[in-house]
This record gives structure tokens, sequence and C-alpha cells, in this order.
């Protein structure tokens, strides 16, 4: 019976050889159009830009090599370049209005226990990226209350919001600029120091646990090419509106809580 099945099987796939080699042979244009069919991989579908690692990014300013963002171009379907406006927001504070009981709730969801202080921070990476300087946003160098460290959902959200930023300086062709980040994570001992200078920083703040950084609307650092032409001057505001539209689509996709802070010059960010 076995041998039966095994005959059968075989003369099956013969006859399924026999019938394709006929078919390549009566219609040869049908096989050269489907191996002549380019394949789209989805990568070429959903191209983002790069990511280099940490250590790339360190040892390129090492050398003196600069890191480059590689400007996308938008075009319509005649090839014309696109250009979008700025839209900008009517109320700042209106838009972001997310308060400290918001912010706290996803800081303790997502964050990692509060750091006593920056010795015990070194024996917290298990938990912790490291978030410093790189081709899409600067880490203040006045920063002195806290240390570059988030977690990673927190982390990625911050290269997301300065990719998104150069994204939208592109499309709206303005010159390019990247953002600068003004606090991340602070441990117990930088909260007992900065509420000693600083009477509306929180004793239980959302930084603490590494979910939260700020971003100033007011100084942003040029992206100038070292050969090319003097980039057109741009004012501030106008940089600040195309951030504020960044922010506002990232917290109406609910990845973020936002709060505008007027005395300090920034968008205070936690993520969800």
């Amino acid at each position: 019976m076995r041998k039966l099945k095994k005959e059968i099987f075989l003369g099956t796939a013969g006859l399924a050889v026999c019938v394709l080699t006929i078919v390549r042979c009566a219609q040869p244009d049908w096989v050269r159009a489907t191996q002549e069919t380019p394949s789209i991989s989805s990568d070429s579908i959903n191209r983002k830009v790069p990511i280099l690692p940490r250590d790339t990014v360190k040892a390129n300013h090492k050398m003196g090599l600069r890191t480059t963002y590689s400007v996308p171009r938008f075009k319509d379907k005649e090839g014309n370049p696109v250009k979008s406006r700025i839209y900008s927001m009517s109320n700042f504070k209106q838009t972001f209005p997310d308060l400290q009981e918001v912010h706290i709730v996803s800081a303790r969801q997502w964050g990692v226990n509060p750091v006593e202080n920056r010795k015990e921070a070194e024996l917290r990476k298990e938990e912790l990226v490291y978030v410093g300087s790189n081709p899409y946003y600067t880490m203040d160098k006045r920063m002195s209350y806290s240390i570059p460290y988030l977690v990673p959902r927190a982390s990625d959200l911050l290269q997301k919001i300065s990719r998104n930023f150069l994204d939208s300086l592109a499309v709206k062709n303005i010159p390019l600029h990247t953002l600068i980040v003004t606090s991340v994570l602070r441990t117990e001992d930088d909260v007992r120091k900065l509420r000693r200078f600083n009477g509306n920083a929180s004793e239980v703040s959302c930084h603490r646990f590494g979910t939260t950084f700020d971003i100033c609307y007011n100084r942003y650092n040029t992206v100038s090419p070292p050969d090319g032409p003097e980039r057109r001057a741009v004012r501030n505001d106008s940089l600040k509106w195309v951030l504020s539209e960044v922010l506002r689509d990232l917290r109406t996709e609910k990845l973020c809580y936002v709060k505008y802070e007027v005395k300090q010059g920034c968008f205070h960010i936690t993520v969800r």
C-alpha cells in the first residue's frame, strides 16, 4: 500500500513538471515578465533615517568628523518641491495643558525607581540608556541638575520628536536646526539642590523616574554645512511654532504629555 502511494506521488509530481515545462515553452513571455518584475521590500517603502550608534557618534567627534543629517526632499507628482505652511498654535497653554498630576502617573508607570545620587546612577545602567548629544539634538552645556539618561521608552520618544522636527523644517523649506535638551534624569540629590534655587521645582519631580525631559523653545542649534552657502536667518519664534506642531501631533497620538513652561522657557514632556 505504501509503495502504491509513493508511486502515485511521484507520478503526480512528474506530471506537474511536464505541464510547467510545456507552458514555459509555449508562453515564454509570461515567464520573462514574472522574472523581471522587481520586488519592493518593506524597507524601501517605510524608509527611515538611520540612528547612528552612540559609539559611532562619539568616535566621529573624536576624529573631528561631522555626522550629517540627510535632508528629505518632498515633491509632488510633477517633481516640483512641496512647501508646507507653518500653522503653529493660537494658545500654547491651552494646547499643552498637561499638569503634574497626569505626568507623575505616567512617570511612575513607565519609569525606574528614583535614583539617590549620581554614584548610584552608574549602577542602574541596565534600566537606563545614555542620551548624549547626537545629530538630532544637543544636551544643553548649562545642564547641571540632571544627567543624560532616560528609560528606553522616553529615549525613543526624544529621538522621534527630534527627527520629526528636522523633517518638518525640511518640508517647510526652513534651514535646519537641532533641538536643545535642558533637563533629563534627576537624582534625589539633584532635586534637593535644585529646590534651594528654584521654588517651582517639585519634590516629586517626574524627572526622577527617567521618563521626562525638557526641550527649550527659545534656543536652537544651527546646522551649517562647512562648504555650503550661508544659511538664511530664522527667527526663534518660527522654530518654536514648528516644534509646537510636532509636539501637538505626538500628543494627539497619545505618545506623550506636554506642559508649556513659561518661566523655564521649555516644553516639559513625559512619555506615555
